[in-house]
């Protein structure tokens, strides 16, 4: 029972996005539509999502490895992006849409119930932990320099520091932390902002499928193979290793790989869609390794 609870998140979200390729392949869809929905993710649902959790959380000492494996998930995916870009001769566009990705797992309307579902209860706390002080708040510094850097704003450092400032992501990890500081917010504020964020998933993976075509070309594919492969197997693995040189053990160590192997994160592929980076491949890419993360995370737990 506890099982099944735990994956009916997962299969909502799966709805949400067959709901949008359906709507994608029957009707014409405006892109203001698309255009609005984004606009709801990243500048309402997400700082929401953050400003509910963040105050809560409390950030131990030992538990560094779950955010630096997250920042080492974001590296090597920039990293590899990078390196195949300049070999395959792939545009700044697809090159940056690879590195946000591959760079960001869904570590929270992914991560947390599938975790959940594998090691119960008491890993939700690690895996919040790596979400929030990991991934959330590498999107929303070294994931804008990512998308602002290849979407054009290369030469122009200012700029680069002002979005970072002005994300608004990245303004309410800032005021979720200083709200903790002060002993969280009022009940009745918490539960709007959780309302809010709960609108993050579901509708990012509605805006996703309203955009997906699988109808890319080869060399497209061989991106989304690269960004998948890097993503699913490649990054948990060297978290791994890294965990063991370091001396990470125990639930710690389990939760950082599996969190490092979710499928991308729906808010780095809005992301690469706003600055213009190749929305074709980022919507691929995570659109196929969420669902091949369903398989796979599994499959990684079991040889934990």
């Amino acid at each position: 029972l506890a099982h099944t609870r735990g994956m009916l998140p997962l299969l909502l979200l799966a709805g949400c996005l067959l709901l949008g390729i359906v709507a994608n392949l029957l009707w014409v869809v405006p892109q203001r539509l698309i255009h609005l929905l984004n606009a709801w993710i990243l500048r309402i649902a997400l700082p929401a999502l953050i400003l509910a959790l963040l105050p809560r959380l409390s950030f131990e000492r030992d538990l560094w490895f779950l955010v630096a494996s997250m920042w080492i998930v974001f590296a090597g995916g920039w990293g590899v992006a990078a390196f195949a870009g300049g070999r395959l001769g792939w545009s700044r566009a697809r090159t940056g849409a690879v590195a946000l990705v591959g760079g960001f797992g869904n570590t929270a309307f992914i991560g947390y119930p599938l975790i959940e579902a594998l090691r119960g209860i008491e890993a939700l706390p690690l895996a919040v932990v790596a979400d929030q002080f990991g991934g959330f708040i590498a999107l929303a510094t070294g994931g804008v320099i990512v998308a602002s850097w290849y979407g054009g704003d290369r030469t122009h450092p200012a700029t680069l520091v002002r979005r970072i400032v002005l994300f608004p992501p990245f303004v309410a990890c800032l005021v979720g932390v200083a709200a903790g500081r002060f002993g969280g917010w009022p009940d009745g504020l918490e539960r709007v902002l959780h309302l809010l964020g709960a609108t993050l998933s579901p509708l990012a993976l509605l805006s996703i499928g309203l955009q997906l075509s699988l109808r890319v070309r080869a060399d497209a594919w061989r991106a989304i193979g690269i960004g998948l492969a890097w993503k699913l197997a490649a990054a948990p693995a060297l978290v791994y290793a890294f965990g063991l040189a370091v001396g990470a053990r125990g639930l710690t160590l389990v939760v950082a790989v599996l969190q490092a192997a979710i499928g991308p994160m729906v808010s780095a592929a809005i992301l690469a869609e706003e600055h213009k980076l190749d929305a074709t491949v980022a919507n691929a890419t995570l659109a196929i390794g969420v669902v091949l993360s369903l398989i796979t995370v599994p499959a990684i737990d079991a040889l934990l």
